[in-house]
Formats: structure tokens, sequence, C-alpha cells
């Protein structure tokens, strides 16, 4: 059980730095630090839509319609953040420890 909480928190760990990653990418997207024409860029930011939108397009069918504004990165970062934080206050079934 104790590879299973292990290998839970890794999972929700990488998608964690995956979306920061996507978020801050955007960013400098955005404010024109980086280029989407350079080919790097260019596959870096496919990259990360590619692993990031089955995740996204989910959760927008539930979302309201707010013009150019997409929650639906915050709304799956606060739940990677609930699923990490519920995975860490059950750590002692895991570990066989009855609380």
């Amino acid at each position: 059980m104790v590879t299973l909480f292990q290998a839970l928190v890794l999972i929700l760990n990488v998608i964690w730095f995956i979306m920061i990653a996507h978020i801050i990418m955007s960013w400098l997207i955005n404010f024109q630090v980086l280029n989407l024409r350079q080919p790097l860029v260019s596959q870096i930011w496919y990259g990360l839509n590619n692993l990031l939108e089955p995740i996204y397009g989910r959760i927008r069918q539930f979302l309201p319609n707010t013009g150019g504004l997409d929650l639906a990165p915050l709304v799956a970062f606060i739940v990677i953040i609930i699923l990490r934080q519920a995975l860490f206050n059950n750590a002692g079934f895991f570990y066989g420890n009855a609380i």
C-alpha cells in the first residue's frame, strides 16, 4: 500500500509541475517574452497543451462561458491541491496505521 501511496503522490506532483510550467509559459507568451515562431518554444507549448487539454476540456464542460478568461487551469490546479491534501491526510491508511 505504501507503493500505491507514493505512486499517487508522484503522479499528482508531476501533473502539478506540468501545470505550473504551462501557466508560466502562457504568461510569457502573452507578454511577448516568448515567441511561438521559435521551434523549441512552439514544440514545448503544443506538447504541454496536448498533455493538459484532456483535463481542461472536461472542466470547461461544467464552467460557464467567461469570454477570454479561461478558469479551467485554476479549477484543475485547486483539484490537484485538494487531492494531494486528501492523500496526505489519509496516509495512515496506506502505511497500515489505524488512527
